[in-house]
């Protein structure tokens, strides 16, 4: 390459051009909140802005910098803002931001023990510390007969999951067993499980959704789930695999683990749980008893990436038996054979997962927990549901809105009440209220339904969201209902 372009690769260069855009970042920090929280653009917006081709002569950083800032950050929905009470929270820090630059500044491609030794062991290490963390049991361990590992998210750690839960039955029972094979959940389940259930082949008509109601708060009812096995093997169907969850996606409810594990083990299930969101609380001593009954678990996942501070992506996958999950998902091939993997002296990760590639992952999740501390991550946690639990209470405290359902963690479930007690115009109501509120640009939430009632879903987990953001949230949804209620009186 001539003379004064970017070089593919250059110490210097890269010292210079990284600094930029680490001082870039950090002023995206500092400014932060002058963004709308929730992107404002329309359909196709960046269409118009950029060129239709790439160019053909190299341009400046400062360039494109400008073309981040002018084009590219109104597109943005901004995840990290202290404003932010959307979904589920996607943690940033400063930790796992370094640990990201390291693994791009490395970028080793670590499918096989042979291809980067120190990114195979440091995976196995650090999730046996976080297994300690959360006091799983020993077979989840390394040393044990399973051991974790880092998948992208909880939808490929259910994949996985359900692949190796799927041949090992059909190990079993034969290969022509498939459609005999029965799935089972809630209707608060991550539709994740569904998604997994198509891939692999499950029938559709085999897969139990099992409803809920405000009576259990929406946690699966073991009756009801084993009326549901009983009615399947006395048709001749095959239980195999329950997926349990501790914090679902619309309200945080938790499923009644111990007895689900016990309805499991007598039927002889597979039996995952999926805490993508509500695990890391289960750092904390106090929030472990959450999780009691993952003695019974073959398979239990959380995520680091939304509330414990280590960036997009990092999902944690334990296994009680880790070569159930091998045998449904290893390949050979000639290419990759060495002498470490032939005489099964190591951990291959391809082995473990869905691609063959795979990004050095364990890196942030290492640097976070040294950096941090357990102390700090355990406080951080405290901190956010204190929070939740105060804007609950500024909720219960206008009689104009009402908490759906008890408040478990960070999330808050509430709505608006209608005027008339009308159910089709309360859903429209809080619909209204929630795009009113996201449109203002200062705050961004969502929602869900919950027995056909349309429910807001306020969750604290923005790692630079303060007290004072909780009540002025709070402000900008009582002053929108304000405008909505009179809109309605006057109508």
């Amino acid at each position: 390459m001539d003379g004064g372009g970017l070089k593919p690769m250059d110490a210097e260069q890269l010292r210079e051009n990284a600094h930029r855009m680490v001082d870039f970042i950090a002023d995206y920090y500092k400014s932060i909140e002058s963004f709308p929280v929730l992107s404002q653009v329309e359909p196709g917006y960046l269409r118009k802005l950029l060129p239709d081709s790439a160019p053909d002569h190299p341009e400046s950083l400062q360039q494109v910098l400008e073309d981040v800032q002018a084009n590219i950050l109104p597109g943005v929905t901004h995840w990290q803002s202290p404003n932010y009470f959307a979904y589920y929270p996607s943690n940033s820090s400063i930790a796992g931001f370094m640990g990201e630059m390291l693994s791009a500044g490395l970028n080793i491609v670590g499918f096989s023990w042979i291809t980067s030794p120190a990114a195979t062991e440091l995976e196995i290490i650090v999730l046996d510390w976080l297994a300690k963390l959360l006091n799983l049991p020993d077979d989840f361990l390394s040393t044990g007969p399973g051991g974790g590992v880092i998948q992208g998210t909880a939808s490929e750690a259910v994949l996985v999951v359900l692949l190796a839960a799927r041949d090992k039955f059909l190990s079993r029972i034969g290969k022509s067993s498939l459609n005999k094979l029965v799935v089972y959940s809630s209707d608060q389940t991550h539709s994740a499980l569904q998604k997994a259930c198509q891939i692999g082949g499950i029938y559709p008509e085999n897969c139990r959704v099992l409803k809920t109601d405000a009576s259990t708060n929406y946690a699966l009812s073991p009756d009801l789930l084993n009326e549901v096995i009983s009615q399947d093997i006395s048709t001749g169907l095959v239980p195999f695999l329950l997926c349990a969850t501790v914090g679902t996606t619309s309200s945080t409810a938790v499923d009644p683990l111990p007895a689900l594990g016990t309805v499991a083990k007598r039927n002889g299930m597979w039996f995952h749980i999926d805490a993508a969101y509500a695990g890391s609380a289960c750092i904390c001593p106090e929030y472990r008893p959450f999780i009691d009954g993952v003695e019974e678990a073959d398979s239990f996942n959380m995520n680091a990436h939304k509330w414990l501070l280590t960036n997009f992506d990092c999902s944690a996958l334990w296994i009680k038996d880790r070569k159930a999950l091998i045998q449904a998902l290893s390949t050979n091939p000639e290419f990759l054979r060495n002498k470490a993997s032939q005489a099964n002296m190591v951990v291959d990760y391809r082995d473990w997962q869905i691609p063959l590639g795979r990004r050095f992952r364990s890196l942030k999740l290492w640097m976070v927990l040294r950096l941090y501390g357990i102390q700090h991550l355990q406080q951080y946690i405290r901190n956010h549901i204190e929070l939740a639990r105060q804007f609950e209470d500024l909720v219960s405290q206008d009689h104009r809105f009402e908490v759906v359902t008890p408040r478990v963690f960070s999330l808050v479930c509430f709505r608006l009440l209608s005027p008339d007690d009308d159910g089709d115009k309360g859903n429209k109501l809080n619909h209204d209220l929630l795009d009113a509120v996201n449109s203002t640009g200062k705050i961004f939430i969502s929602h869900t339904v919950l027995s056909g009632t349309y429910v807001l879903r306020f969750a604290v987990g923005a790692p630079l969201t303060e007290e004072r953001h909780v009540n002025e949230a709070w402000k900008v949804l009582q002053d929108e209902a304000s405008k909505l209620l009179a809109s309605v009186q006057n109508n």
